[in-house]
């Protein structure tokens, strides 16, 4: 058994200290999208949180230097796609340095409300409205108000969790 290495509290946490410990941090693997006047772009992304149900309303975090951030503050709106446990390669495909081309043409895509892609067989995709962005550090933070959603309940879920993928399966309904 393993002992935890207390932090002094007075000391900064540094980077890579703080990385190592946000990969214990289990998450669901999201594909955001975009598309309008700026084009259509897409990135994979861990950083992503319910904030209230009204109105319904995610938070999705993206990195200012990321080549896709000038597309999503021009378009103002976004897809949260909640991938599959058969996604893998495409968050991979996603989250490195693809071509957007090449990246859309890995999947089938269609639209809602905004005209952000939605992914077929994504878990669910919350087709958002950006309605108020925070800069925090290198991030922004997307505030977003789902206007439109689709589900999938016939898939498991793909998960994110010390550095590794993880299919996540339902458990049978035990019926209590």
């Amino acid at each position: 058994m393993q002992t935890a290495t207390p932090h002094h509290p007075t000391l900064p946490v540094e980077k890579q200290e703080f990385r190592d410990a946000m990969a214990r941090l289990g998450t669901a693997v999201n594909i955001i999208t975009t598309d309008g006047p700026a084009g259509r772009a897409g990135f994979t992304a861990s950083a992503v949180c319910s904030v209230t149900d009204t109105p319904p309303t995610l938070l999705v975090c993206l990195n200012r230097s990321a080549s896709v951030y000038p597309m999503f503050k021009q378009n103002h709106v976004l897809c949260v796609n909640t991938l599959a446990h058969s996604h893998e390669s495409l968050s991979n495909l996603f989250g490195g340095k693809t071509p957007m081309e090449q990246r859309f043409e890995a999947a089938e895509w269609s639209t809602l409300a905004t005209g952000s892609p939605i992914l077929s067989g994504a878990l669910v995709s919350f087709d958002c409205k950006i309605t108020q962005i925070t800069s925090v550090g290198t991030h922004d933070i997307l505030i977003c108000e789902a206007v439109a959603l689709v589900r999938n309940d016939e898939s498991h879920g793909l998960a994110y969790f010390d550095r590794r993928y993880h299919s996540l399966m339902r458990a049978a309904n035990s019926g209590s």
